[in-house]
């Protein structure tokens, strides 16, 4: 895994939050807001290059659907977006539930003594470590489910 960072963003319509993985992809960083501009194609340029900067081999993209799970005007305004960064780099592109992640945040910022007025510069890219944190628990759990069936598999060869 060594090398095989992630690169996580929090697509909003004014701002985009960037976290980005440790080399071992054993936790998120947050790193910086993106501040849009009136070109979703000049944004995602921006946001390529951000990646190509941290040198990450994935891209996160977190997916905001409502409490229920169901779409809202946002998922597809977001999934544009996605599609848009899709049809412009080789490196795949994943997307990871991010219900609550701003929420999570804006507790986070509140809980250390954060004002009020500060909170917009870091908030976004809190909740894209929280959408990265939740990609990389998933990631780890498929390793280990085929770390456990490729060992049972050795086992029942080694049966037969």
């Amino acid at each position: 895994m060594l090398g095989k960072r992630a690169i996580a963003f929090d697509i909003g319509n004014k701002r985009i939050g960037v976290a980005v993985s440790d080399p071992f992809n054993e936790y998120a960083i947050p790193c910086e807001t993106y501040f849009r501009t009136r070109s979703m194609q000049e944004d995602v340029r921006a946001l390529l290059k951000i990646a190509q900067s941290k040198g990450v081999s994935v891209i996160v993209c977190g997916l905001p659907v409502n409490y229920d799970g169901t779409e809202s005007i946002q998922t597809i305004r977001t999934q544009e977006f996605i599609n848009a960064l899709s049809a412009s780099t080789d490196l795949p592109i994943e997307t990871e539930d991010e219900r609550f992640t701003t929420m999570q945040a804006r507790e986070t910022q509140i809980m250390g003594g954060v004002k009020r007025d500060e909170r917009k510069k870091t908030v976004d890219s809190i909740a894209a470590s929280y959408i990265l944190e939740s990609y990389l628990c998933r990631q780890k759990e498929r390793e280990r489910r085929a770390a456990r069936e490729n060992e049972e598999k050795g086992e029942e060869e080694n049966v037969d």
